[in-house]
């Protein structure tokens, strides 16, 4: 059950405790169904109960209880527990389905993942002065409410009832995408800055952020179609019994020499020396290859999951655009879709450089014997926005707020820009069935990025 089918089922027991006359109220349009927050419980939490005290002029709690059994005999259904002031928590039967189902409903949808009925069947009248914000708006305003099954019509004059805080100059000289995005990103009440700001390709940049995401996803789709495997939803994670081996090399035995950070990253010439416990953190020194381009803040290594001097972009190596040999280990990301100058030395060592120094401890212990290697696995809050996207889209219209959708687009970018670098094979690992999963969940939300800039009227670039 994906939240869009769990927010359906919180409406059919409402519905169901009001024909039953448990209920005097009006069945709402939707239901709010979010992650539990603090104190909750189960797999998901909605406020319905909250919602409806007022108007069913009873508490809240006393509405939860009447709610309460017609939603744990639903479908898909476990339990339900009332907590706080009437929040109901959810738990469903099958907990693992969820994401797998959210993503089989994107890739079934496409680009019409979010459109819904909310405006079916109605026109929206937009009447708009003669100024370039509010022009660019109502036309994003037509395009989303078309999402909706609704029909808006723009129209120039008096009273005007879309009247956006106007640009304080001409936004031409940014360009088509960059313009648009200066434009719809703020606020309706929020005067629009039009500067250069909006052309930097830096993490700093929210249009560089969601385009950036969308360039790396489609690299990824590239990347794998190389190594020879497609999308395929399922679960995320091997099984705990399935790991990979990594084997320590002939040469490393003979000579005692382990490999540094930065030489398990595939980065670097080795060295020949012991790595010191600055290495092992991955703290290098200098080794006359210095990294380029963008140089991001700290705010952005930590919420981007960079390490400290990371640029965007990942390695590209000399054959970035070949398919590696069948008995060559895949490097992860070859092809990032970004410019040659975004070239990323950093956090590849730094991870590599701290998970060596725990294997070295355990090859000393196994006198060389294959280790155990653990399976990365995603963060959860990609789920979150992505299902969250027909709610937003539907608001986006309702309220005649392309803002709405802008900053949304900047949230499931946010959310997947970490993920991306445990999406394909790395080092001695092969494709399986989790790789197929995780590339299947990163072209989710690169779904969700191109349909949402489109609706914006916003390029969603191949890449960068």
């Amino acid at each position: 059950m994906t939240p869009v089918e769990l927010s359906r089922t919180v409406l059919h027991a409402v519905r169901r405790a009001v024909d039953g006359g448990e209920l005097d109220v009006t069945v709402p349009e939707r239901a709010v169904v979010t992650e539990p927050g603090p104190g909750g419980c189960g797999d998901f939490s909605t406020t319905i109960a909250l919602q409806l005290a007022r108007p069913a002029g009873q508490p809240p709690r006393r509405v939860a209880e009447i709610l309460r059994p017609h939603l744990a005999g639903a479908d898909g259904v476990r339990d339900v527990v009332i907590t706080g002031p009437g929040f109901l928590n959810i738990s469903l039967d099958d907990q693992a389905d969820v994401l797998t189902a959210l993503v089989r409903e994107i890739r079934s949808r496409g680009a019409e993942y979010g459109h819904g009925d909310a405006l079916a069947g109605e026109v929206v009248a937009l009447r708009v002065p003669y100024e370039v914000r509010a022009e660019v708006v109502a036309d994003a305003v037509v395009r989303i409410v078309a999402t909706q099954g609704g029909r808006a019509t723009v129209e120039h004059g008096e009273p005007v009832n879309l009247r956006p805080v106007p640009a304080p100059e001409d936004p031409a000289p940014l360009g088509p995408d960059a313009a648009q995005w200066a434009l719809l990103h703020p606020a309706p009440h929020d005067r629009p800055r039009i500067t250069a700001d909006h052309l930097v390709q830096r993490e700093g940049n929210p249009l560089f952020r969601v385009r950036y995401a969308h360039a790396r996803i489609r690299s990824l789709s590239r990347n794998a179609a190389r190594l020879g495997f497609t999308a395929e939803p399922g679960p995320l994670h091997e099984p705990t019994s399935q790991v990979s081996t990594s084997q320590v090399s002939t040469s490393q035995v003979s000579t005692g020499h382990e490999p540094t950070g930065q030489e398990s990253a595939g980065q670097h010439e080795s060295t020949g020396h012991e790595p010191t416990g600055q290495e092992s953190a991955g703290q290098h020194e200098p080794t006359g290859h210095e990294p380029t381009g963008h140089q991001p803040t700290a705010h952005g290594d930590a919420r981007f999951g960079h390490g400290a001097g990371r640029p965007y972009g990942d390695p590209l190596g000399p054959a970035a655009d070949t398919a590696p040999a069948a008995d060559t280990a895949p490097a992860a990301d070859v092809d990032t879709g970004t410019d040659a100058q975004d070239v990323d030395t950093g956090t590849e060592a730094q991870e590599a450089g701290a998970q060596e120094a725990e294997a070295q401890e355990a090859d000393a212990q196994s006198g060389g014997a294959p280790r155990r290697t653990p399976v990365t696995t995603p963060p959860p809050p990609l789920q979150t926005p992505l299902a969250d996207h027909p709610r937003v889209l539907a608001l986006a219209a309702t309220q005649r707020a392309p803002d709405r959708l802008a900053r949304h687009l900047v949230t499931v970018a946010d959310a997947v820009l970490p993920f991306l670098p445990c999406v394909l094979p790395r080092g001695e690992e092969k494709p399986s069935a989790a790789h197929r999963a995780r590339l299947a969940l990163a072209e989710a939300a690169g779904t969700v990025l191109a349909g949402g800039l489109s609706l914006l009227g916003i390029d969603a670039p191949e890449h960068l």
